[in-house]
């Protein structure tokens, strides 16, 4: 090989590995999308014939072709002025045959061509994630994104779920029929849209009483509506469409920008997208924010502050003071009073120092206090004048006969002199008498 053509390869890929990672940039799980060309400008579009019973609602145009507009029955149809297109009470939107006039014939012909291409490019896809899965039981499952393959017919007798993002595809490729259950659905999460959802039949598909269903029915064959179901997407049948009492409206598309993760300045937090991978380490947090539909995600970090050592409080040394003493024994100006002597001559004390000061020490001498000499007052001799005291006259008050017991008998009871008296006569009458008896 030449170096100029490595060169040139060397540029290609670096050129496409450029604008495949550009942010904002969408990348949808699964296969690439069917083009269904002009056919996607109608909700259903047969070549044999549409026909609706009881009160059925289609959003969208409807179309026929190569067949005429007759082929189209209980649509009540009516002709516009313009005999292009015609309408009906049951349809919001046009109806449209090979019979009409001009450039209806040759826009049907493009559609039902597009609708043909767009069923062979659903039914050659290779690579299938799956095959034969469920053997064509698929109910109750939940299905990602990609291409599914069986080579006999596929039932839904439950709920299925179809999970993922709005850019994501679904292929379903089915050698046989198509059936979902009556009351069954096609559940959408995730952001999955119908309008990326292609189910390309060889059989019939049928639809049950009250189903409903999601996606692009490519059939070969009839595409067959029971009372009641309904359809979020388009019918696009090789042959003929039944509808009955049906609500069949064209899925629409999302138009979905991918939006880039954003980082917030708080460690794991995000202005866009959800926080992952979060990381603490001994100088920095770090997380990623996700991008949404299909958006990059942001790688962000936050440095964390060190920590400044504190700075030591220094350690002050206090001036020493020295005691001080005071004029006053025991007590001082600086210092607390300890040692406290009283002696003969003077009170000593000390007056301790602060902070490392010296001690003082301290004394006050004792005042000595003479011996009083004792003071002799002269004694002068008084005259005595005598007071004589007015005389009143007394009253008489009579009393005892003196006893000359007492110089000061006017103190001795009368009781006490009385029976003194009585006990002398007594002891004097006893002494004679006691005489008398010795004689």
């Amino acid at each position: 090989m030449k170096k100029g053509n490595k060169l040139s390869i060397a540029i290609a890929l670096v050129v496409f590995f450029m604008f495949t990672a550009l942010p904002g940039t969408t990348v949808a799980a699964g296969p690439t999308a069917v083009h269904l060309g002009s056919a996607s400008d109608f909700v259903i579009l047969a070549k044999s014939g549409i026909s609706t019973t009881g009160a059925t609602s289609v959003v969208g145009d409807i179309g026929v072709s190569p067949i005429s507009a007759t082929a189209m029955t209980g649509f009540g149809l009516i002709m516009d002025a313009s005999n292009i297109f015609s309408t009906s009470a049951v349809l919001t939107g046009k109806a449209y045959a090979a019979d009409y006039m001009t450039p209806t014939p040759a826009n049907m012909t493009t559609a039902v061509s597009n609708m043909e291409t767009a069923y062979t490019d659903a039914a050659g896809r290779t690579n299938p994630i799956e095959t034969e899965l469920g053997a064509g039981n698929i109910g109750g499952m939940t299905l990602a994104p990609g291409l599914y393959k069986w080579s006999t017919g596929v039932t839904i007798p439950t709920d299925l779920t179809l999970s993922g993002g709005a850019n994501d595809v679904w292929i379903f490729q089915i050698a046989q029929n198509l059936t979902i259950s009556s009351a069954m659905k096609i559940v959408l999460s995730g952001g999955a849209q119908a309008s990326n959802v292609f189910w390309q039949v060889a059989g019939q598909t049928t639809l049950g009483t009250n189903a409903e269903f999601s996606g692009n029915i490519l059939g070969q064959t009839a595409i067959v509506l029971n009372t009641g179901a309904v359809l979020n997407g388009r019918a696009l049948s090789q042959t003929a469409v039944t509808l009955d009492a049906n609500i069949v409206s064209v899925p629409t598309l999302s138009v979905v920008t991918p939006t880039n993760g954003s980082c917030s300045p708080t460690h794991y937090s995000c202005t866009i997208g959800t926080s992952t991978s979060n990381v603490s380490s001994t100088t920095a947090w770090t997380w990623s924010c996700t991008g949404t539909d299909g958006g990059t995600d942001a790688s962000c970090s936050e440095t964390k502050s060190s920590t400044p050592t504190p700075t030591p409080t220094p350690t002050l040394t206090p001036t020493p003071t020295n005691g001080s003493c005071s004029d006053t024994h025991y007590s001082c100006i600086v210092g607390t009073s300890t040692s406290n002597v009283s002696g003969t001559t003077a009170w000593t004390w000390s007056c301790t120092g602060v902070d490392g000061g010296t001690d003082a020490s301290c004394s006050e001498t004792k005042s000595s206090t003479p011996t009083p000499t004792p003071t002799l007052s002269p004694t002068s001799a008084a005259a005595v004048v005598p007071t004589l005291s007015p005389t009143s006259e007394a009253t008489v008050v009579p009393s005892l006969p003196n006893t000359g017991i007492l110089s000061n008998e006017s103190n001795i009871p009368w009781y006490v002199i009385i029976s003194s008296g009585l006990f002398v006569a007594l002891f004097s009458l006893y002494l004679v008498r006691r005489k008398q008896v010795n004689n």
